[in-house]
Formats: structure tokens, C-alpha cells, sequence
């Protein structure tokens, strides 16, 4: 069992200057900095190179979550702007359903300038092929910080992912000070995205090309895919000083069996695409712990909670634990696995899955700046000083790190 270090924020701080921050990508994907930290020495080159840097059959676990249109901007008759953020779908709550659906949809949302809309629904106008359709918002209840909207639209032969489509904005994270634009429907999802659902891109994923993961292929390093919508709470600011009065976001994933099976393969060669394929692959053991315990936990989409890795008692190998998964999805018949997490991990977190993490540069006093420093220790501040010493440019759309 595993204990809940005392963590003050305060010691993930440090200086940021707003110019280092990338408020566009570089004109090519793999073109971007690539810093390598391995055995404590750093060294830096670029993305299109990273093939050179992984070890001989690994298995690397990519997170192909494709981003929606999900910010929707309406404009009361008074003049009173207000934006509303799609998190994720309550009914029909799975998202391929919500999706394809025609009739209304509601979702559980984050509203921007919320105190100018009180009671009526909000109406937007919009153009769907050459055809004009109006899109109400109705307010139904308070969620915490998050509303749940019931969303309808006249007429009504559009599909939910089709009024997103026409309607929608993409959501660029706080820090990108500007509007989006053409060109950031392309460079703000991954090549491999597939599966439509997440409010932020897995942005680690950004780098790869073609041709990176031909080179890849070509150095014996197999490749699985699993979809963790990210939530717009990978950018909730930590406001608490003591790290553990943090409440953790929580989000939806799935894996297939075929996918799972090849992890459980490789299990002791796992790299990580991005930080949510780490929170997904760390969930997916802490998962299996539980499945050990009581089976039926398959049964109705599990959570991983906050501190799950800290109530366990028993030390698990990562094999049992997928092989315990694994066993239930056959018994079941189950081709898809889909579970949620609000999984934190921070420094004091022992890894049980992966064997090294690709990732960009995370905004101080942030969960994923904890999760880095949970893996390499503080050597975050080294590899950091170095970055910013060496010009790498910081965040979304920023440069990227191999940590082994």
C-alpha cells in the first residue's frame, strides 16, 4: 500500500515567459526540437530522429482520440456573448451513439460568461452544407463547476456530430492566445486519430509523421492504440497548495482486446505516447487489481479513482493484473473495454506499466508537470533548464521530450 506523499505546489514552479510558449506548430510535424533524457544525460535533436532513440522491440502506446468542434459561441439579443464547452455526453451518454444521433443530445458542459445567461435558451444560427439550421441550448442543472445542456436543433435531419461539425469551434487550449484557424482542424489532431470525443489533443502526438513511424517500424518497435477522450480539465490549474485537496478530472477511455493483448505481450517494454496513454495504461493496472478482487467490476464502466493506487494492499505484477483483464473480456465476450480515471499520479507514484514516456513541456504548477516529475524524479528541473536554455518551445503546440 502505498502512501499519499505531502506535496506543496509551490515546489513545481517555475519561470515560463509568455514567448516560449507556441502559439502555432512548426511548418513540419517532425520538424519540431527533440529533447532525450536517458540514464540522467540529456541530449537534444529532432522529432523526425526519435526511431534512433528507442529500444529494439518496444511496444509503443498511442492514444488516437480525435478532437471535436466542441466550444460553441451564442450571442444572446441583448449582445451578451456566451460560449459553451462540450465535455462529454449524458444522453445518449456513449459517444459513437451521441454522435450518430438526430434527435437532442445533452452534455455536460463548461459555460463562459455564465452569468449573463439566466433563464431562456440560447439560439444560434448556422449553415450545414448550404442549408441554414438553428441550434438551441437549454440549461438543466448545475454539475459542480460544469453545467448539463440539453442541446436540440431545427431542422432536425443533422446528425450530433454533423451539428459539432458546422457549428463548433475547436477548442485551443487557454494559453493559445488566438482564434482557431483552417489550418489548426489539420495540425491540432494526430495523424492516427480516429476516434472522435476528446475537448484537447493527446499533444505528444502531434510530432509524428509517416515517415517517422515507417522508421519506427523499421527499428523492430510494435505500435497498439487506445482512446482516452482528454478533458478539458488536463488544463485545471492546481489552486491548492497541498497537492492532495486537488480534485483530479475524470475521463472516459476504451481499449480493444486485440490492442490489450499486444500490451499484455510486451508488457515489460511499454513507451507511452503522450501523458494520457500513461494515465490510461496506469489505470489499466490499477483496473486489473480490482478485477482480481471482484470480477463484476468489468461490468458496468469502472472507475479509477484519484488515490486508487494508494488503497491498494497487495503487490500485483503488471502481467497478472492485464492477464486478469484479459481472462474477464474473454469469458464475457468482450471485444472493447471501456472504463473512466481520474487517476493523479505525482511524485511518490510508483509506475507499474511503462518503461519511458513521450511527451512535450507542461505548464508550471500542472498534474502533468507532477506526472513527469513522478517519472524522472528532480531531474524535471534540469531537463526544463535545459530546454529553456536551448530554445524548445513550450506546450501544446511546442516541442517534445523522450524521457527513458
Amino acid at each position: 500500500m502505498d502512501k499519499i506523499p505531502f506535496i506543496d505546489i509551490k515546489e513545481y514552479d517555475y519561470d515560463l515567459p509568455e514567448e516560449r510558449i507556441a502559439q502555432f506548430p512548426v511548418k513540419e510535424r517532425d520538424g519540431s526540437q527533440l529533447l532525450v533524457f536517458k540514464r540522467g544525460a540529456l541530449k537534444k535533436d529532432i522529432f523526425r530522429n526519435i526511431a534512433e532513440y528507442l529500444p529494439e522491440g518496444s511496444l509503443l502506446v498511442f492514444n488516437n482520440a480525435r478532437v471535436i468542434r466542441a466550444r460553441l459561441h451564442f450571442q444572446k439579443e441583448s449582445g451578451a456573448a456566451i460560449e459553451i464547452l462540450c465535455l462529454e455526453p449524458l444522453i445518449p451518454r456513449d459517444y459513437e451513439s451521441c454522435f450518430s444521433s438526430n434527435g437532442p443530445a445533452e452534455w455536460k458542459c463548461l459555460i463562459g460568461n455564465l452569468k449573463k445567461w439566466k433563464k431562456d435558451s440560447l439560439v444560434k444560427n448556422f449553415n450545414h452544407t448550404g442549408k441554414n439550421y438553428r441550434l438551441m441550448a437549454e440549461k438543466l442543472g448545475a454539475e459542480g463547476d460544469a453545467w448539463n445542456i440539453r442541446f436540440s436543433w431545427d431542422p432536425s435531419d443533422l446528425t450530433m456530430g454533423e451539428v459539432l461539425e458546422s457549428a463548433g469551434h475547436l477548442p485551443l487550449p487557454p494559453y493559445v492566445k488566438r482564434e482557431d484557424t483552417r489550418d489548426d482542424y489539420i495540425r491540432y489532431q494526430t495523424i492516427y486519430s480516429k476516434i472522435y470525443g476528446s475537448v484537447a489533443a493527446p499533444t505528444a502526438g502531434l510530432h509524428f509523421t509517416q515517415d517517422v513511424l515507417e522508421n519506427i517500424r523499421g527499428k523492430n518497435i510494435g505500435s497498439a492504440e487506445l482512446t482516452l477522450h482528454v478533458g478539458a480539465g488536463t488544463f485545471k490549474p492546481v489552486k491548492e497548495r497541498d497537492i492532495s485537496r486537488h480534485e483530479m478530472h475524470r475521463e472516459r477511455f476504451h481499449v480493444t482486446k486485440e490492442n490489450l493483448e499486444s500490451v499484455y505481450r510486451s508488457i515489460d517494454r511499454l513507451l507511452a505516447a503522450g501523458t494520457t496513454s500513461v494515465r490510461a495504461l496506469e489505470s489499466l493496472y490499477w483496473l486489473g487489481c480490482k478485477a482480481m478482487a471482484d470480477p463484476k467490476v468489468i461490468d458496468n464502466e469502472p472507475y479509477i479513482s484519484q488515490w486508487e493506487w494508494a488503497s491498494q494492499k497487495r503487490d500485483i505484477s503488471a502481467a497478472e493484473s492485464i492477464g486478469t483483464i484479459l481472462q474477464i473480456m474473454d469469458k464475457q465476450k468482450l471485444s472493447v473495454l471501456t472504463a473512466s480515471t481520474g487517476i493523479m499520479i505525482i511524485p511518490g507514484y510508483r509506475f507499474r506499466i511503462i518503461k519511458g514516456m513521450i511527451t512535450n513541456f507542461h505548464q508550471p504548477r500542472s498534474t502533468l508537470l507532477m506526472l513527469v516529475s513522478a517519472w524522472v524524479g528532480d531531474d524535471w528541473k534540469r531537463i526544463y533548464e535545459y530546454a529553456l536554455e536551448n530554445r524548445f518551445r513550450f506546450l501544446s503546440y511546442g516541442d517534445a521530450s523522450l524521457l527513458l
